[in-house]
């Protein structure tokens, strides 16, 4: 019977680690499910869907002695597949501010409190160290229109946050 498992790796960026660990999957017998990748810092890290016919130490064992070797940290757990079932987003909130402590948890906040569906949240420092700056980029699922959202952020622009939400028009069918 095949487990899915949600396998994290974590290392130092450099090219060619998605073909090496592709590689290293399809060689285990694996099969691939939904991933994440991206590029934080200098640091490589993916989340990856992976099903497999392994028990999760055997599965762990095996990752560990040919992920080691590429010099990536390994996190593996045993999750529900759940494929196809995706919510798609119809807000976009962008955040720029002077980068503060809080910026996140502020925003995060808000939209809890509106019963926002966080979808994807990337974000990154820009500026200079002197004059950082922070950015955010929020997709998800309103249960509110635009409007309430706005009225519920707009106190964070008084405390020099440019909060923007843009409905996202998806085109289907």
């Amino acid at each position: 019977m095949s487990n899915w498992y949600m396998l994290t790796l974590v290392g130092r960026d450099r090219p060619g680690i998605v073909a090496e660990v592709s590689n290293i999957l399809f060689a285990a017998g694996c099969q691939l499910g939904e991933a994440s990748m991206m590029r934080l810092g200098g640091n490589f890290t993916v989340m990856l869907m992976v099903q497999s016919e392994q028990q999760q130490n055997d599965l762990e064992q095996l990752l560990n002695e040919k992920l080691t070797a590429l010099a990536l940290k390994i996190h593996i757990d045993l999750i529900e597949g759940h494929l196809h079932e995706h919510i798609i987003p119809d807000v976009c909130v962008s955040v720029y501010g002077a980068d503060r402590p809080g910026i996140v948890a502020d925003i995060t906040q808000v939209l809890q409190q509106q019963n926002f569906h966080i979808l994807d949240l990337e974000s990154d420092v820009g500026g200079s160290e002197e004059s950082p700056i922070y950015i955010m980029h929020i997709e998800g699922k309103s249960q509110t229109d635009i409007s309430a959202l706005e009225s519920e952020l707009a106190p964070l622009r008084k405390q020099g946050i440019d909060v923007k939400v843009t409905p996202i028009d998806t085109l289907v069918g």
